[in-house]
């Protein structure tokens, strides 16, 4: 058994390592950061593309990770072998509940599909309050300028509170990421917002 750390990091990021090698070497960096600050990981429990390399980063700093996978994706032998401890779900759904529940805090690495599927249904729950953990978002190379872009045109538009938008923290580097795991979250802020601007 290892000691329980104080805080438990969530990261979600590509389960592809991406063209441009900055991404390897932002997750690997994140990792490292995370196991030398004590942090432990929660994550999808893969061993490839990102995702395995900021399990392995971790792992190598000396902090616990958790792995999270439905049994779907372990059957196809996408499962990392070498980790704290798995766990193993039956869905996607229950995949996804189990990272924000067994997290203390978030963050976003660039991905595809599912890392966006990830970060907004964490960021969905925070605007609901079913809870109330700092996310936030790793922009390396500005991968999610567009992102930011699309939520700043959702509060122009009367769908997003402002400090909703403003709970997808923004980090562009290490020491960034770190600080704002220690922020605290959006205030609530009720999620409906009037037909016209205040």
């Amino acid at each position: 058994m290892w000691d329980t750390p104080d805080v438990w990091v969530c990261v979600y990021c590509g389960s592809s390592p991406g063209f441009d090698p900055v991404f390897r070497q932002a997750a690997e960096s994140l990792g490292r950061a995370l196991g030398s600050a004590g942090h432990g990981l929660v994550y999808g429990g893969g061993h490839v593309g990102l995702m395995g390399v900021v399990a392995d980063a971790t792992l190598a700093a000396g902090g616990p990770v958790v792995g999270i996978i439905p049994q779907a994706l372990q059957a196809r032998e996408l499962a990392h072998r070498g980790l704290t401890e798995l766990i193993v779900t039956a869905s996607m759904h229950e995949r996804k509940a189990t990272m924000v529940d067994r997290a203390d805090a978030f963050v976003a690495l660039p991905g595809g599909f599912g890392t966006f599927d990830e970060l907004f249904e964490t960021l969905t729950w925070l605007q609901l309050g079913i809870h109330a953990k700092p996310v936030v978002v790793f922009d390396v190379d500005d991968f999610f300028v567009p992102l930011f872009s699309l939520a700043d045109r959702a509060v122009e538009a009367g769908f997003l509170a402002p400090a909703h938008r403003a709970a997808a923290v923004r980090a562009r580097s290490i020491p960034e990421v770190m600080d704002a795991l220690q922020a605290p979250p959006a205030p609530a802020v009720s999620k409906w917002l009037r037909s016209t601007p205040p």
